[in-house]
């Protein structure tokens, strides 16, 4: 989001830049030229996005918080202009207007954002078992007892048109996933007759693309006369395809010769995934909060107001909320302050990269985290010194670096997550013993930014979610007292629906606390 907040008018000015010319001017002069030239088409698309504009960007602040609303904005600052620019219509001051793009390139979102927030869009519609009829309406509905049932009622909506679809649909179908690309291909192709094969310059898709890539679809789970049926569609359309027309021998020499049973294939089946062995109780937890009604319940669990005995907190004690007693899982509102919470962003902004996790000795990005993150040093005067001083009296651990490590800030984007994991290390090659500081004792999580939807914190073991509290902090213990890894303690971060996640993490290590964290005499606990 503040990536794209920075160059959501640079693409606005483009077509006036260097022509010395009033915007008035400059589209008479164009349109003078012919309906179907550079102008004619940079008036059309300059008008919608000026509309869109308009309603959405400086409409409410949680705008660009819906992730629809966002994905059309990344797919238009990275394909939608750049296919105007490069368009056959092009004709007229090309050059101009080509060198103009250039410079607010580097700027702009990258063929992987795109496809990232494309990924994101279907990460949502699974976990949160959304209908890919309502998305494209804009409207987050799953169905319950055979009725969609709004998730979320969103204060922007914004319609996907059958180009965004497609695009969904494609990179899907690039990945082999032909549960998702028959689904967004479907919705493509049913918006893209609605306007009559009607197509535009920003466009990056068709009518025929679709049909191409959701025939092949059918035809890959087994659906044989569909992909046929839908082959003799394009056809029509292009008479002249030797390869469709290869498709459509193909299909009916199978429908022919193959019995019923041998062309069912996979049907529409949810791609299986390698890390998330528990998606069931995952996704549960996400839509449901789980059995969290019932640990509240619980007599054992309580609030109260916090000092842990620290002369810095007796005039004003910390409000302590305990979670959960196995594992000990408590939550510390008003942790953070508002300008605590805006200088630690500021911090981090300018260093933000994709985040990373441990792959054997070394770090690798991974499909199951999708977040950006950065790393703050700090000075005992400094926001960040301020806050490890702030946690080492509410925890009683030695957060100081080596034994604490450095605070991580991190942004989770469209659909951003992090799939069940612990966070303590589970081999003894792992990147936390870098330190030689031992293994990861226990973490400290704010949350710096509420959101509307989703993002909780799911401990899928333990059976409860933890919602995002802005400005809270959430603390639990990663290792038993004997030193071996809590199983309990396996979370993970849900998808974020509505909004814009902000948390900062501080890991604290084994060593550094032997004095503040003593060893049990039982070498069972």
């Amino acid at each position: 989001n503040y990536e794209m907040k920075k160059s959501i008018f640079g693409l606005k000015v483009i077509a006036l830049r260097r022509y010395g010319l009033k915007k008035s001017q400059f589209w008479q002069k164009s349109y003078n030229y012919g309906q179907r030239s550079l102008g004619y088409v940079l008036k059309n698309f300059y008008a919608k996005v000026s509309d869109l504009h308009n309603e959405l960007y400086k409409g409410p602040g949680t705008a660009m918080a819906n992730p629809l609303v966002a994905f059309t904005l990344i797919k238009r600052l990275h394909s939608e202009w750049l296919n105007v620019v490069y368009s056959n219509e092009a004709q007229e001051n090309t050059q101009a207007l080509r060198s103009s793009y250039e410079e607010e390139e580097a700027e702009l979102p990258k063929l992987e954002d795109l496809q990232g927030a494309a990924k994101g869009l279907m990460r949502l519609q699974d976990v949160y078992a959304l209908q890919v009829t309502s998305l494209v309406k804009g409207r987050f509905q799953r169905v319950t007892n055979g009725e969609s049932v709004d998730v979320y009622l969103p204060t922007v909506s914004l319609p996907l048109s059958g180009d965004d679809c497609f695009l969904v649909g494609k990179v899907a179908y690039e990945q082999g996933d032909y549960y998702h690309s028959v689904q967004w291909l479907e919705e493509s192709v049913r918006l893209f007759r609605g306007t009559g094969g009607e197509w535009s310059p920003e466009n990056e898709g068709t009518l025929e693309d679709a049909l191409d890539h959701l025939a092949f679809s059918h035809f890959k789970t087994g659906n044989v006369s569909y992909a046929l049926s839908l082959s003799q569609e394009l056809l029509h359309h292009d008479p002249l395809n030797g390869r469709v027309l290869q498709n459509v021998e193909k299909y009916e020499k199978l429908l022919v010769t193959s019995s019923a049973t041998s062309l069912k294939g996979d049907g529409l089946r949810r791609p299986t995934s390698s890390n998330l062995r528990t998606r069931e109780a995952y996704e549960t937890l996400c839509q449901t909060r789980g059995s969290q009604p019932a640990h509240f319940e619980n007599p054992k669990l309580f609030c109260d107001f916090f000092t842990n005995d620290d002369p810095g907190l007796l005039l004003l004690p910390v409000r302590r909320e305990v979670l959960s007693l196995q594992p000990y899982v408590v939550l510390y509102h008003d942790f953070i302050t508002d300008t605590e919470v805006e200088d630690i962003k500021g911090l981090a902004q300018p260093g933000l990269r994709r985040s990373v996790v441990a792959a054997g000795e070394k770090q690798a990005t991974a499909e199951y985290r999708i977040s950006k993150s950065a790393w703050l040093k700090g000075s005992a005067q400094s926001t960040v010194g301020k806050l490890d001083q702030k946690i080492s009296m509410l925890t009683g651990l030695n957060v100081r670096h080596p034994y604490g490590e450095y605070l991580q800030v991190v942004n989770y984007g469209i659909g951003g997550h992090y799939e069940p994991h612990f966070d303590h290390a589970t081999s003894a090659s792992s990147p936390v013993f870098k330190l030689k500081t031992g293994n990861r004792v226990a973490t400290f999580m704010i949350y710096l930014s509420s959101v509307e939807a989703g993002g909780s914190t799911a401990f899928i073991y333990a059976n409860f979610s933890v919602p995002v509290v802005e400005k809270a902090a959430i603390f639990w213990w990663n290792l038993h007292r004997n030193g071996q890894g809590d199983e309990d303690t396996l979370h993970a971060g849900c998808p974020v629906l509505i909004g814009d996640k902000w948390v900062a993490n501080k890991w604290i290590h084994e060593h550094g606390q032997e004095f503040q964290h003593r060893c049990s005499l039982n070498p069972d606990e």
